[in-house]
């Protein structure tokens, strides 16, 4: 039975750590271990859903082809990657919560974005929860990191959503917080049910 439905609503996003000795791994084969792993996470959630994706594709710009009238997005860095699929178009991100050159922010949102968050006691969670709301809505959109300023975080809902407004519409955000990371998915009217799997 598909999960995935209007009467259900609910999405399954996975979350799965990278093996330690994957650090280990040059450049390139890491990379091409965390996509397939990231793979790995967006089959558990498929399963988890109760939907068959089959083979993935992606168009010409890389961005995820729907299957079976099942979208899906992925991202991964080098402790975790993540995986989802959805009815309509989806997008997910994870970063791990660290320090940066300061010139990022102005290159990520804008002052009255700034304004919104707190910037004096916890600048480093503020942004990374700004940066990977951002990715998930471009991603869900398909247009990419180029236009990461015109989506513009407008409201902080609480500690573990936000909205976003990009390309004339609202965005709804969750956060999930793990292991000094934060992941970030287009909630929209879903439910989310986060899993960490080994």
């Amino acid at each position: 039975m598909d999960k995935l439905n209007p009467t259900t609503q609910t999405l399954y996003p996975v979350i799965l750590p990278v093996p330690v000795e994957v650090l280990d791994y040059t450049p390139r084969e890491r990379v091409i271990f965390l996509s397939r792993h990231a793979r790995v996470a967006l089959r558990q959630s498929a399963q988890i859903s109760g939907v068959e994706l089959g083979e993935l594709e992606k168009d010409e710009d890389g961005v995820p082809l729907p299957k079976g009238g099942q979208y899906w997005s992925i991202s991964h860095k080098t402790h975790y990657v993540c995986g989802v699929v959805a009815p309509q178009p989806i997008g997910i991100d994870i970063e791990r919560i660290r320090e940066f050159s300061e010139g990022v922010f102005k290159k990520t949102a804008s002052e009255d974005e700034w304004s919104l968050a707190d910037m004096k006691t916890n600048s480093l969670m503020s942004f990374f929860r700004f940066w990977t709301a951002k990715e998930a809505v471009l991603k869900a959109t398909g247009i990419g990191i180029r236009d990461l300023l015109r989506c513009r975080v407008y409201h902080i809902i609480d500690d573990t959503h936000l909205k976003i407004q990009y390309g004339g519409k609202d965005w709804l955000i969750e956060h999930f917080f793990y292991d000094d990371h934060v992941a970030s998915i287009v909630k929209g009217s879903y439910r989310i049910d986060w899993s960490v799997n080994s």
